[in-house]
């Protein structure tokens, strides 16, 4: 008697290997409806395009104006380890945000007005409870800011990431006029700092904070009194982003000088960001009590000894961003920040936080 016919095997699909073509195609369908409600006169729509069409020809942005020799300016970057916070609290409308507003606020140092906005989101496995809030949140940033969410990536991989745990980076365009390109150059002895304050840790320097939360034990689930929320939540606040109130004052006091520079204070903090702007003959003196950080970086410094000078180079101190201007610019200049007012948006506020004087291209703490 023979061997019974062996069944032959059933031939391998894509969904199979963990990628799922019917999730994917919900993902799609409604991130496209989010996507459009960023989408201004200038975004050029293409149905089932492979990428996206902006146009330079028109005067709404920002700025309102066009450009007679327009230099685009680019800008990337992610979220980093905060992404360790959102995995661990299963909350993800807040880190879309900060993806945004690390490439945005970078874009203003160079005074440009930002167009258009793209993402890339790699996971193991597409969850729509966790990516529709995590591509939410990209949508509300590129609102805060006023460009386009104009395409993006979302990579099924499986085996690739833990599950649950996902990736995300942005790449932000601008567009400034070359003669108002500002790298600085402008700044001299006697000019004044001004600091934007933050709305917290923003998304730099999580791995300290990560380190410091495992020594003391500390839940994320935890009230803090001080805060009035959870210790998560408030770790989690996203990245203020500047664009609309600093367009805003730029706009106005537009004259060559009146803002010399801009400084986004992210990673490395006061001490390896604010000599980016520098001129080789200028030191920047900051006046450590010209504001007070808010309660969550004395808790961090304390809880985790850590020394006021590393707190300088890690952490924003509640200072955001910083703009050099002429002493006689600087109380229009933060009037015109702290009266900036656009529906959903926080208020901007500001403080005199130092000086240049003549020396090194340094930051001296005082």
């Amino acid at each position: 008697m023979g061997k019974p016919a062996k069944k032959p095997r059933k031939g391998l699909t894509y969904a199979d290997a963990g990628v799922n073509f019917a999730t994917h195609d919900k993902l799609v369908t409604e991130i496209f409806r989010r996507v459009r409600s960023t989408y201004g006169p200038r975004v050029i729509e293409v149905d089932d395009g492979f990428g996206g069409l902006f146009s330079l020809e028109n005067d709404r942005g920002l700025f309102s104006r066009n450009y007679r020799n327009p230099v685009l300016v680019a800008c990337t970057d992610g979220v980093g380890t905060k992404l360790k916070l959102a995995f661990a609290m299963g909350k993800h409308d807040t880190v879309g945000i900060d993806c945004v507003a690390m490439s945005v606020n970078d874009m203003l140092c160079m005074g440009a007005e930002p167009l258009f906005f793209l993402d890339y989101i790699a996971t193991g496995r597409k969850d729509l409870d966790v990516l529709l809030p995590l591509v939410g949140g990209v949508v509300e940033g590129c609102k805060q800011a006023g460009c386009a969410l104009l395409g993006g990536e979302t990579a099924e991989m499986p085996g690739f990431y833990p599950p649950g745990e996902y990736d995300i980076a942005g790449f932000g365009i601008g567009v400034v006029e070359r003669k108002r390109v500002l790298k600085g150059e402008g700044i001299k002895p006697g000019d004044v700092i001004l600091g934007l304050e933050s709305s917290g840790l923003h998304s730099n320097g999580f791995s300290l904070v990560r380190k410091i939360l495992a020594r003391k034990k500390w839940k994320l689930t935890q009230h803090m009194a001080e805060f009035g929320q959870t210790l998560g939540e408030q770790l989690l606040t996203p990245t203020q982003i500047y664009a609309r109130p600093v367009a805003s004052a730029l706009q106005v006091y537009n004259k060559p000088g009146a803002v010399a520079g801009i400084a986004n204070i992210t990673g490395g903090g006061f001490i390896d960001n604010i000599p980016r702007v520098l001129p080789p003959t200028c030191e920047a003196v900051i006046d450590t009590a010209a504001w007070t950080p808010p309660p969550v970086f004395s808790m961090l410094q304390k809880a985790g000894k850590v020394d006021a000078r590393e707190m300088y180079q890690v952490f924003n101190m509640g200072i955001g961003m910083v703009m050099v201007t002429p002493p006689r610019h600087v109380d229009a200049i933060a009037d015109r920040l702290e009266k900036f007012s656009h529906k959903g948006l926080p208020r901007v506020k500001t403080h005199v936080i130092g000086r240049i004087r003549t020396g090194q291209r340094q930051v001296v703490l005082q």
